[in-house]
Protein backbone atom coordinates (compact mmCIF):
# COMPACT_ATOMS: atom_id res chain seq x y z
CA UNK A 1 0.00 0.00 0.00
CA UNK A 2 1.45 3.51 -1.24
CA UNK A 3 0.34 6.78 0.74
CA UNK A 4 2.01 10.18 0.57
CA UNK A 5 1.40 11.46 3.55
CA UNK A 6 1.95 9.62 7.20
CA UNK A 7 1.57 11.50 9.77
CA UNK A 8 4.51 10.82 12.42
CA UNK A 9 4.16 11.06 16.50
CA UNK A 10 7.11 11.75 18.07
CA UNK A 11 8.14 9.61 21.37
CA UNK A 12 8.61 11.38 24.65
CA UNK A 13 12.67 12.11 25.54
CA UNK A 14 13.88 10.12 28.87
CA UNK A 15 17.38 9.18 29.76
CA UNK A 16 18.66 6.47 27.50
CA UNK A 17 19.43 3.52 30.20
CA UNK A 18 16.25 2.92 32.11
CA UNK A 19 16.84 0.64 35.76
CA UNK A 20 19.57 -1.46 35.56
CA UNK A 21 21.14 -0.37 32.47
CA UNK A 22 13.74 -3.74 12.47
CA UNK A 23 10.63 -6.56 9.03
CA UNK A 24 9.01 -4.08 6.72
CA UNK A 25 5.58 -2.86 7.57
CA UNK A 26 4.20 -2.92 4.47
CA UNK A 27 0.83 -4.75 2.83
CA UNK A 28 2.78 -7.16 0.41
CA UNK A 29 4.75 -10.31 0.89
CA UNK A 30 5.69 -11.43 4.37
CA UNK A 31 9.16 -10.76 4.57
CA UNK A 32 9.38 -7.20 2.17
CA UNK A 33 7.15 -5.55 -0.06
CA UNK A 34 6.68 -2.09 -1.36
CA UNK A 35 7.41 0.69 0.85
CA UNK A 36 3.99 2.79 1.78
CA UNK A 37 5.40 5.74 2.96
CA UNK A 38 7.88 9.34 2.34
CA UNK A 39 11.07 9.38 4.28
CA UNK A 40 11.12 11.56 7.45
CA UNK A 41 13.29 14.13 7.53
CA UNK A 42 16.62 13.08 9.01
CA UNK A 43 18.13 14.62 12.10
CA UNK A 44 20.41 12.85 13.11
CA UNK A 45 21.21 11.50 16.17
CA UNK A 46 23.26 12.87 19.55
CA UNK A 47 25.70 10.38 21.02
CA UNK A 48 25.76 9.00 24.29
CA UNK A 49 29.40 9.40 26.43
CA UNK A 50 31.10 11.85 29.02
CA UNK A 51 34.43 11.91 30.28
CA UNK A 52 35.29 9.41 32.24
CA UNK A 53 35.53 10.98 35.66
CA UNK A 54 38.76 9.84 37.60
CA UNK A 55 38.69 7.34 40.36
CA UNK A 56 39.81 9.18 43.40
CA UNK A 57 43.33 8.47 44.23
CA UNK A 58 44.73 7.21 47.71
CA UNK A 59 46.04 9.78 49.46
CA UNK A 60 48.77 9.37 52.32
CA UNK A 61 49.26 12.43 54.73
CA UNK A 62 52.40 12.57 57.17
CA UNK A 63 50.91 12.99 61.01
CA UNK A 64 53.02 14.61 63.50
CA UNK A 65 54.80 12.15 65.26
CA UNK A 66 55.86 10.14 61.85
CA UNK A 67 52.43 8.00 61.90
CA UNK A 68 50.27 7.98 58.37
CA UNK A 69 46.78 7.70 57.87
CA UNK A 70 45.32 6.53 54.47
CA UNK A 71 42.21 7.62 52.78
CA UNK A 72 39.70 5.20 51.85
CA UNK A 73 39.99 5.01 48.37
CA UNK A 74 37.02 4.90 46.18
CA UNK A 75 36.22 1.59 43.76
CA UNK A 76 37.14 2.63 39.82
CA UNK A 77 34.56 3.59 37.76
CA UNK A 78 33.47 2.11 34.33
CA UNK A 79 31.72 4.72 32.22
CA UNK A 80 30.34 1.89 29.77
CA UNK A 81 28.79 4.59 27.47
CA UNK A 82 32.11 6.36 26.92
CA UNK A 83 34.09 2.87 26.22
CA UNK A 84 30.90 2.27 23.56
CA UNK A 85 31.06 5.58 21.74
CA UNK A 86 34.69 5.01 21.34
CA UNK A 87 34.35 1.51 20.14
CA UNK A 88 31.29 3.14 17.47
CA UNK A 89 34.08 5.57 16.12
CA UNK A 90 35.70 2.45 14.30
CA UNK A 91 32.51 1.96 12.50
CA UNK A 92 32.13 3.40 9.48
CA UNK A 93 28.87 5.13 9.19
CA UNK A 94 27.53 6.33 5.92
CA UNK A 95 26.54 9.80 5.04
CA UNK A 96 23.10 10.35 6.10
CA UNK A 97 22.68 7.53 7.84
CA UNK A 98 22.35 7.25 11.59
CA UNK A 99 22.53 4.55 14.56
CA UNK A 100 21.67 4.19 17.96
CA UNK A 101 22.34 0.87 19.96
CA UNK A 102 21.62 0.18 23.59
CA UNK A 103 23.38 -2.81 25.43
CA UNK A 104 22.60 -4.97 28.84
CA UNK A 105 25.07 -7.05 30.47
CA UNK A 106 22.53 -10.01 32.09
CA UNK A 107 25.08 -11.65 34.70
CA UNK A 108 26.37 -8.22 35.77
CA UNK A 109 23.04 -5.99 35.36
CA UNK A 110 25.79 -3.42 33.83
CA UNK A 111 24.45 -1.67 30.43
CA UNK A 112 25.52 1.07 28.20
CA UNK A 113 24.12 3.34 25.19
CA UNK A 114 25.39 5.10 22.04
CA UNK A 115 22.94 7.40 20.54
CA UNK A 116 19.60 9.05 20.70
CA UNK A 117 16.06 9.80 19.20
CA UNK A 118 13.08 8.37 17.40
CA UNK A 119 13.40 5.62 14.55
CA UNK A 120 10.39 3.79 12.75
CA UNK A 121 10.28 0.23 13.96
CA UNK A 122 9.29 -1.51 11.17
CA UNK A 123 9.08 -5.01 12.29
CA UNK A 124 10.62 -5.28 15.14
CA UNK A 125 7.24 -4.31 16.52
CA UNK A 126 5.91 -7.36 16.01
CA UNK A 127 7.47 -8.28 19.31
CA UNK A 128 5.25 -5.40 21.30
CA UNK A 129 2.51 -6.58 19.68
CA UNK A 130 2.35 -9.68 20.73
CA UNK A 131 3.56 -8.43 24.38
CA UNK A 132 0.68 -6.43 24.24
CA UNK A 133 -1.68 -9.53 23.79
CA UNK A 134 -0.07 -11.80 25.88
CA UNK A 135 -1.16 -9.31 28.87
CA UNK A 136 -4.45 -8.77 27.53
CA UNK A 137 -5.07 -12.30 27.35
CA UNK A 138 -3.40 -11.99 31.15
CA UNK A 139 -6.16 -9.95 32.07
CA UNK A 140 -9.04 -11.84 30.48
CA UNK A 141 -7.84 -14.55 32.40
CA UNK A 142 -7.97 -16.98 29.40
CA UNK A 143 -5.65 -18.59 26.79
CA UNK A 144 -4.50 -17.81 23.29
CA UNK A 145 -6.99 -18.86 20.92
CA UNK A 146 -5.51 -21.34 18.37
CA UNK A 147 -5.71 -18.19 15.34
CA UNK A 148 -3.69 -15.98 17.78
CA UNK A 149 -1.01 -18.63 18.13
CA UNK A 150 -1.52 -19.16 14.04
CA UNK A 151 -1.21 -15.38 13.71
CA UNK A 152 2.19 -15.28 16.62
CA UNK A 153 3.41 -17.96 15.14
CA UNK A 154 3.37 -16.51 11.26
CA UNK A 155 4.42 -12.60 12.56
CA UNK A 156 7.54 -13.16 14.83
CA UNK A 157 8.89 -16.41 12.75
CA UNK A 158 8.01 -15.90 9.81
CA UNK A 159 7.75 -11.69 9.98
CA UNK A 160 4.30 -12.28 8.27
CA UNK A 161 2.54 -8.69 7.43
CA UNK A 162 -0.62 -10.12 7.76
CA UNK A 163 -0.89 -11.91 10.50
CA UNK A 164 0.35 -8.86 12.21
CA UNK A 165 -2.40 -6.38 10.97
CA UNK A 166 -4.73 -8.99 12.18
CA UNK A 167 -3.21 -9.12 15.75
CA UNK A 168 -2.76 -5.05 15.21
CA UNK A 169 -6.19 -4.81 15.41
CA UNK A 170 -6.97 -7.46 17.79
CA UNK A 171 -4.88 -5.57 20.65
CA UNK A 172 -6.49 -2.04 19.39
CA UNK A 173 -4.51 -0.40 17.25
CA UNK A 174 -2.09 2.32 18.48
CA UNK A 175 -4.17 2.57 21.81
CA UNK A 176 -3.59 -0.87 22.47
CA UNK A 177 0.10 -0.82 22.30
CA UNK A 178 0.56 2.26 24.37
CA UNK A 179 -1.71 0.99 26.89
CA UNK A 180 0.73 -1.78 27.33
CA UNK A 181 3.76 0.13 26.78
CA UNK A 182 2.66 1.84 29.75
CA UNK A 183 2.67 -1.18 31.74
CA UNK A 184 5.62 -2.33 30.24
CA UNK A 185 7.62 0.65 30.99
CA UNK A 186 8.40 1.77 27.28
CA UNK A 187 7.97 5.66 28.05
CA UNK A 188 9.46 6.90 24.83
CA UNK A 189 7.54 4.40 21.96
CA UNK A 190 4.26 5.82 20.47
CA UNK A 191 2.37 3.58 18.37
CA UNK A 192 1.59 4.34 14.59
CA UNK A 193 -1.04 5.95 13.04
CA UNK A 194 -3.91 3.53 11.94
CA UNK A 195 -2.94 0.67 10.33
CA UNK A 196 0.43 1.60 9.91
CA UNK A 197 1.65 -0.38 12.54
CA UNK A 198 5.28 -0.34 11.60
CA UNK A 199 5.61 3.23 11.36
CA UNK A 200 5.44 2.91 15.92
CA UNK A 201 8.21 5.13 16.80
CA UNK A 202 11.39 3.69 19.53
CA UNK A 203 14.41 4.47 20.78
CA UNK A 204 17.05 1.74 21.34
CA UNK A 205 16.74 2.42 25.42
CA UNK A 206 13.04 1.86 25.09
CA UNK A 207 13.64 -1.63 23.02
CA UNK A 208 15.81 -2.83 25.86
CA UNK A 209 13.71 -2.12 28.51
CA UNK A 210 11.00 -4.29 26.20
CA UNK A 211 13.35 -7.10 26.14
CA UNK A 212 13.95 -7.24 29.78
CA UNK A 213 10.23 -7.43 30.27
CA UNK A 214 10.50 -10.18 27.86
CA UNK A 215 13.34 -12.24 29.07
CA UNK A 216 13.68 -11.00 32.95
CA UNK A 217 12.00 -12.32 35.69
CA UNK A 218 10.89 -9.12 37.02
CA UNK A 219 8.00 -8.65 34.13
CA UNK A 220 5.10 -7.83 33.70
CA UNK A 221 4.66 -10.95 31.71
CA UNK A 222 4.03 -14.06 33.48
CA UNK A 223 6.71 -16.97 32.99
CA UNK A 224 4.68 -18.83 30.39
CA UNK A 225 4.06 -16.06 28.61
CA UNK A 226 7.42 -14.90 28.64
CA UNK A 227 8.31 -18.54 27.50
CA UNK A 228 5.74 -18.13 24.38
CA UNK A 229 7.05 -15.05 23.03
CA UNK A 230 11.02 -16.43 23.72
CA UNK A 231 10.18 -19.22 22.02
CA UNK A 232 9.23 -17.60 18.77
CA UNK A 233 12.10 -15.51 18.86
CA UNK A 234 14.44 -18.72 19.27
CA UNK A 235 12.62 -19.55 15.41
CA UNK A 236 12.79 -17.23 13.04
CA UNK A 237 13.18 -17.77 9.67
CA UNK A 238 17.11 -18.85 8.55
CA UNK A 239 17.31 -16.11 6.17
CA UNK A 240 16.23 -13.73 8.51
CA UNK A 241 19.02 -14.76 11.19
CA UNK A 242 21.45 -12.03 10.96
CA UNK A 243 21.54 -8.54 13.23
CA UNK A 244 22.28 -8.53 16.75
CA UNK A 245 23.04 -12.45 16.89
CA UNK A 246 26.02 -11.31 14.88
CA UNK A 247 27.83 -10.33 18.40
CA UNK A 248 26.96 -13.43 20.15
CA UNK A 249 28.62 -17.07 20.10
CA UNK A 250 26.19 -18.77 18.41
CA UNK A 251 25.52 -21.23 20.75
CA UNK A 252 22.43 -19.34 21.83
CA UNK A 253 20.30 -16.41 20.61
CA UNK A 254 16.83 -14.96 20.41
CA UNK A 255 16.06 -12.34 17.71
CA UNK A 256 13.23 -10.28 15.88
CA UNK A 257 14.47 -7.74 12.77
CA UNK A 258 12.93 -5.59 11.05
CA UNK A 259 13.48 -3.50 7.74
CA UNK A 260 12.31 -1.22 5.52
CA UNK A 261 12.70 0.80 2.45
CA UNK A 262 11.05 4.11 2.24
CA UNK A 263 9.27 5.43 -1.20
CA UNK A 264 10.63 8.71 -1.42
CA UNK A 265 14.01 7.79 -0.42
CA UNK A 266 15.12 4.99 -1.36
CA UNK A 267 17.01 4.42 1.56
CA UNK A 268 16.65 1.69 4.39
CA UNK A 269 15.68 1.36 8.04
CA UNK A 270 17.11 -1.54 9.24
CA UNK A 271 17.03 -2.82 12.82
CA UNK A 272 17.58 -5.56 15.19
CA UNK A 273 16.81 -6.64 18.83
CA UNK A 274 17.47 -9.89 20.63
CA UNK A 275 19.50 -11.80 23.15
CA UNK A 276 22.91 -13.66 22.79
CA UNK A 277 25.42 -15.32 24.56
CA UNK A 278 29.10 -14.44 24.54
CA UNK A 279 31.67 -14.66 26.83
CA UNK A 280 29.67 -17.02 28.90
CA UNK A 281 27.58 -14.12 29.38
CA UNK A 282 23.96 -13.51 28.56
CA UNK A 283 23.70 -10.03 26.98
CA UNK A 284 20.45 -8.18 25.38
CA UNK A 285 20.83 -5.89 22.43
CA UNK A 286 18.84 -3.20 20.70
CA UNK A 287 20.08 -1.49 16.85
CA UNK A 288 18.12 1.06 15.39
CA UNK A 289 19.15 2.85 12.52
CA UNK A 290 18.08 4.82 9.26
CA UNK A 291 19.23 6.39 6.07
CA UNK A 292 20.88 3.25 4.84
CA UNK A 293 21.65 3.47 1.05
CA UNK A 294 20.97 -0.71 1.20
CA UNK A 295 19.39 -3.10 2.66
CA UNK A 296 22.56 -5.12 2.85
CA UNK A 297 24.99 -2.25 4.02
CA UNK A 298 22.09 -1.49 6.76
CA UNK A 299 22.80 -4.92 7.70
CA UNK A 300 26.20 -4.63 8.01
CA UNK A 301 26.09 -1.31 10.23
CA UNK A 302 23.31 -3.10 12.50
CA UNK A 303 25.92 -6.29 12.87
CA UNK A 304 28.70 -4.31 13.43
CA UNK A 305 27.00 -1.80 15.97
CA UNK A 306 25.91 -5.10 17.98
CA UNK A 307 29.41 -6.38 18.08
CA UNK A 308 30.26 -3.13 19.41
CA UNK A 309 28.16 -3.04 22.33
CA UNK A 310 29.19 -6.31 23.87
CA UNK A 311 32.47 -6.00 22.81
CA UNK A 312 32.37 -3.05 25.87
CA UNK A 313 31.72 -5.99 28.32
CA UNK A 314 34.26 -8.76 26.59
CA UNK A 315 36.53 -6.44 25.84
CA UNK A 316 36.78 -8.43 22.13
CA UNK A 317 37.75 -5.72 19.26
CA UNK A 318 35.43 -4.52 16.79
CA UNK A 319 36.61 -4.16 12.87
CA UNK A 320 36.98 -0.21 11.19
CA UNK A 321 34.00 -1.03 9.28
CA UNK A 322 31.32 -3.45 8.78
CA UNK A 323 31.45 -6.67 8.33
CA UNK A 324 29.40 -8.65 5.92
CA UNK A 325 25.67 -9.44 7.06
CA UNK A 326 26.01 -13.20 8.35
CA UNK A 327 23.51 -14.39 6.21
CA UNK A 328 22.28 -13.65 2.88
CA UNK A 329 19.42 -11.27 2.94
CA UNK A 330 17.35 -11.00 -0.40
CA UNK A 331 16.13 -7.58 -1.28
Amino acid sequence: MESSRVRRRTPRRRPLLHGALATVVVLGTAAGGTAYVKARAHSGVRAVSSAATPSPSASIAARAGGEASMEPVAEPTVDHDALLAGAMKAITVEDGAAVSVAVLDLTSGAGAAYADGGFDTASIVKVDILAALLLQVQDAGRELTAGEKSYATSMIENSDNTAASALWRTIGKAGGLDTANERLGLTDTAGGDGMYWGLTQTTAADQLTLLRQVFGDDSELSADSRAYLTGLMEQVAVDQRWGVSAAGDGSAWALKNGWLPRTATGLWDINSIGRVTAAGHGYLVAVLSDGNSTKAKGVSLVEAAARAAVSVFTGEATSGSPAPATSAVPS
